[in-house]
């Protein structure tokens, strides 16, 4: 039915300990671009999410205790086999959660990339050695596995963003277990197939699949067996999960919420600064975290970018993902549209301008036309609230210093981009934004290589790069004395 080459793929209920486990109930799974049921999920139940705390808890110490090289192996090969399979993956993907093939084909390798990045990282978890103070003594630094990591992962990237934390669990030894979000778990099935087919042992990683949100949470954030948690969601949803991990005095590691500010000065190539805004705005319809929320620009060049921006707007193909020459697909939800629609026309009503757009797209109930908002200000909606969709609010600025106070004028603070030539002006401005991650002339920033996380309340902790292995391993001191005599 789904046109996909590998039926092994497609599975609908839910992976523990290397079982395919079923139940009662089951959920639908429908395609947002034409709202259409594609699958019926097994629903798990919070006894099933403890079943696969309770397994990973067993495989930890076999898995945490291989060699790094036979680990990184394995990983390799589930790396390969996601390669291998990208087409299906991607369909699959489009067909759950709306965005252009393209881009679910972007994301499978995306996600692929951090699994074969930590699969060598893995290999290079390095200890220390510290002089002693006495002679007598040797001080040694070990870093091992955390233990068994419990993980909630998003809808808007259901392949990268449990590859990139499961990736690192795996590659430092810990064991995984994730709950993927219930509109998107086929994604997350497809790659516990592959998991399998790879050669990962059972109860290593594991999928629970169930729409009791707060169960299944509760397990995660409590159960004594889970010593790592972490999300990527919405900064209220990460708040309340931190406080029920405070319980058990669990590691936390936090991807939330965004309001990203994108930057163009009057130094900046024009046409480039359009490229980069379009790039971060509408990719997956603007449905993601690291997604351009503001657009501030300096009076000089607010006609010219403005009148270059609203053309390439104009220009973008709106429709079903699995279509051809398609750049944005569905939200994920009529309430999404809903609450678009709402953030829209109440900045209209406190003065903003509509240049361009502004309603549902007559593509279906799920779409939204591609917009973009002039003479906004810092106090509306579209300026204080996490946008997430096709919308695009632009701010106009006089000064440096405005744009730096108004960029950081927000509690997010996980990315922001600005287009600028002056090398001194680069620096300045990328020192002074708050943000943990800036795109300097560069509206895509995202990859394994690099730093993935933000500050204030945008979250805490990194995936991604040397230093996502972090958040997945303990310091261990070793004091031996009795050395010399």
């Amino acid at each position: 039915m789904l046109d996909i080459k590998q039926s092994a793929l497609l599975k609908t209920s839910s992976y523990i300990n290397g079982n395919w486990h079923p139940s009662n109930t089951t959920f639908d799974v429908s395609n947002p671009a034409i709202d259409e049921v594609i699958a019926q999920v097994c629903d798990a139940s919070v006894e099933q999410a403890i079943l696969a705390v309770r397994s990973a808890k067993k495989a930890f110490k076999a898995w945490s205790t291989m060699p790094a090289n036979e680990r990184a192996t394995l990983l390799r090969n589930w790396f390969n086999l996601m390669m291998e399979h990208q087409d299906d993956l991607a369909r699959i993907l489009t067909l759950e959660q709306g965005k252009p093939l393209a881009e679910a084909k972007g994301e499978i390798a995306y996600g692929a990339s951090f699994i074969e990045w930590f699969a060598e990282e893995g290999k290079r978890v390095y200890g220390d050695t510290i002089p002693s103070l006495s002679a007598k003594q040797k001080i040694v630094v070990i870093k091992q596995a955390v233990g068994v990591v419990a993980a909630i992962t998003p809808w808007n990237f259901p392949n990268a963003m449990i590859a990139r934390k499961a990736a690192a669990a795996l590659a430092a030894g810990c064991t995984f277990v994730v709950r993927p979000a219930t509109q998107t778990p086929l994604s997350a099935l497809a790659m516990a197939e592959l998991a399998e087919q790879a050669g990962i042992p059972a109860g290593v990683f594991n999928v629970v699949v169930g729409q009791d949100a707060k169960g299944i949470g509760e397990v995660f954030t409590t159960h004594t067996d889970v010593a790592k948690f972490t999300f990527t969601g919405s900064t209220a949803v990460g708040k309340s999960l931190i406080k029920q991990c405070a319980s058990g005095v669990k590691k936390v590691s936090m991807e939330l919420g965004g309001n990203a500010p994108f930057i163009v000065f009057n130094d900046a190539d024009i046409e480039e600064a359009v490229k980069g805004a379009i790039n971060s705005k509408y990719r997956n319809a603007g449905q993601t975290c690291v997604c351009t929320n503001r657009i501030f620009v300096q009076k000089d060049v607010l006609a010219s970018f403005t009148e270059k921006f609203t053309d390439a707007v104009n220009h973008l193909h709106v429709g079903n993902g699995i279509d051809d020459n398609i750049q944005i697909g569905p939200m994920i939800s009529s309430e999404a549209v809903e609450n678009v629609t709402k953030l829209v026309n109440d900045s209209i009503k406190q003065g903003a301008v509509l240049n361009t757009g502004g309603k549902p797209h007559k593509a279906g109930s799920h779409f939204f036309q591609p917009t973009i908002l002039t003479q906004v200000t810092q106090d509306m909606p579209v300026a204080r609230n996490e946008i997430f969709g096709p919308v695009s609010p632009i701010i106009s600025f006089d000064t440096e210093s405005d744009a730096i106070a108004m960029a950081n004028d927000t509690e997010y603070g996980l990315a922001a981009y600005f287009y600028a030539r002056d090398i001194g002006r680069v620096w300045r401005v990328a020192e002074a934004l708050d943000f943990g991650m800036v795109g300097i002339n560069e509206g895509l920033i995202s990859n394994a290589a690099a730093p993935f996380g933000g500050v204030k309340q945008s979250g805490s902790g990194r995936e991604g790069s040397k230093y996502g292995l972090d958040d997945y391993l303990e310091i261990k001191y070793l004091c031996m004395g009795g050395i010399s005599d």
